[in-house]
């Protein structure tokens, strides 16, 4: 698809680029225009195309303020849209599971029953929500449609895609200019509406991704850079074939919880006011201190016991109510047992492995060595996510143990308790690492049954961000 940058705005904006209606000659797009205006009896005016993420490492480190390395892939979700006069949201989806939604733009609630995953139109009114607060009109209504083709609950932030994808779509109908940064933080923000607590990387990666190569990203600010990966280096993403919405449970929350109690239980035994820290990196930039001296210190000062909710307010000297305010989101207050020691362990010494990776990328390393370094990192991350963060799924475990003696490394990317794994290979051998999972993991798999494998297990690179196209009739 041959597309012109039209507008001329600089790099750090998301690109809205020219696409004359004769030159539509992507399928996914003919087929989005088509369903439109069957829909609608109208043309879009303008598409939107917002890519999943993988994470190569640094994992559930991003909400405890440290830095990942993920890259945009070639799937996405992607919308067509028509700004319209009347105030309404008028909300399509190509997959006919979904329900189609309609409600007035400037009054609608995002409400999400607890113990059930939110509908998915919910995840647009997120980043709805996310423009209207920042938008000093009132909002036009739109025509919109939705397709995608990020595997639903695979760890490769659909959920974040779809809400990026609408706070862009939003903002450019309204002719609302924001920055990649800023889009970026916008989205992250507004997708907490839907109650999870994520630290920002989906979607940051969704805005600033860039053509073969990976981003170190790092927060407060958001701030981020290209990674140049080794020579010969090939990501495989294998799905576990087991599914999970982190929306829909507190796991996830739990351990955004974990992470900031255990923060606020070190800051106090070293006599600081840990009322004003909620997160580990803050923590370490209070002490000065290097991630090898905070491993130490969570060894020193956090027991391996689970802790209780009451030792935790005995520690603190406050009450359950004052904890629960202080420290807990409203789906955390119900949790009476918590793993600090664990928890943080993980984040610092998983933070120390970003850095390693991406130093191991930067410097003049004979590539073979190189990749067998990072080789080695991807398994220690999955072997901490799985024994200390407690966040894997038996599936994962055993794609990653296939992968032994055939993949660099292998190790569950994204939130975990199912959804998929990211593997490291070379040019050499990925084909026959896939073939190998085809063989040994999909073949007679009860859930694989009817599905493309291809789609289940496949190789990727590096992919650019968010990108807006803008119809010439």
């Amino acid at each position: 698809m041959e597309l012109e940058n039209s507008n001329g705005i600089e790099n750090n904006y998301p690109p809205v680029l020219s696409l004359p209606l004769e030159k539509l000659n992507n399928d996914r797009l003919k087929q989005l225009r088509n369903h439109f205006v069957e829909k609608y009896q109208q043309e879009p005016e303008f598409f939107v195309r917002v890519p999943g993420r993988v994470n190569l490492i640094g994992e559930h480190v991003d909400y405890c303020g440290y830095s990942v390395l993920p890259m945009a892939i070639q799937y996405d979700i992607m919308l067509a849209v028509k700004p319209i006069p009347e105030p309404k949201l008028h909300l399509t989806n190509m997959d006919t599971d979904h329900n189609a939604f309609e409600c007035d733009v400037n009054s609608f609630s995002i409400e999400v029953k607890k113990g059930e995953s939110p509908l998915w139109h919910n995840y647009f009114l997120c980043g709805l929500q996310g423009v209207l607060e920042v938008l000093s009109t009132s909002s036009v209504g739109m025509y919109v449609v939705v397709t995608g083709n990020v595997p639903l609950s695979s760890g490769l932030s659909s959920s974040s895609a779809l809400v990026s994808a609408a706070a862009l779509a939003s903002a450019h109908a309204n002719k609302l200019n924001l920055s990649k940064l800023e889009i970026a933080s916008l989205s992250a923000t507004s997708e907490r509406y839907i109650g999870t607590q994520g630290g920002g990387m989906d979607q940051a990666i969704a805005f600033l991704g860039t053509k073969g190569c990976a981003k170190h990203i790092q927060f407060n600010p958001l701030r981020s850079e290209d990674v140049k990966l080794p020579d010969g280096a090939v990501f495989v993403i294998a799905h576990s074939l087991a599914i999970l919405n982190k929306a829909k449970t507190s796991d996830y929350n739990c351990r955004v919880a974990e992470c900031r109690l255990a923060t606020q239980l070190m800051a106090k035994k070293r006599g600081l006011s840990w009322e004003k820290l909620s997160c580990l990196a803050d923590l370490q930039s209070a002490l000065k201190a290097s991630l090898e001296e905070m491993i130490a210190m969570v060894k020193e000062f956090l027991h391996k016991e689970p802790y209780t909710k009451s030792e935790i307010c005995q520690e603190l000297e406050v009450s359950e109510g004052s904890l629960d305010q202080l420290s807990l989101s409203n789906n955390t207050t119900h949790i009476q047992q918590f793993k600090l020691h664990q928890r943080a362990l993980h984040v610092y010494q998983e933070a120390l492995r970003v850095k390693m990776f991406q130093e191991v990328c930067s410097t003049d390393m004979k590539a073979s060595d190189a990749l067998t370094k990072l080789g080695e990192l991807m398994l220690q991350s999955h072997e901490s996510l799985q024994q200390l963060y407690e966040c894997s799924h038996s599936s994962l475990d055993k794609l990653v143990e296939l992968g032994k003696g055939k993949a660099l490394g292998s190790r569950l990317t994204g939130a975990g308790w199912g959804g998929c794994i990211v593997a490291l290979t070379t040019k050499d051998t990925v084909d026959d690492y896939i073939n190998m999972l085809k063989e040994k993991f999909y073949k007679g798999h009860p859930a694989a049954i009817d599905k493309d494998l291809n789609s289940l297990v496949f190789s990727t690179e590096p992919n650019v961000g968010a990108e807006i196209y803008q119809v010439e009739h």
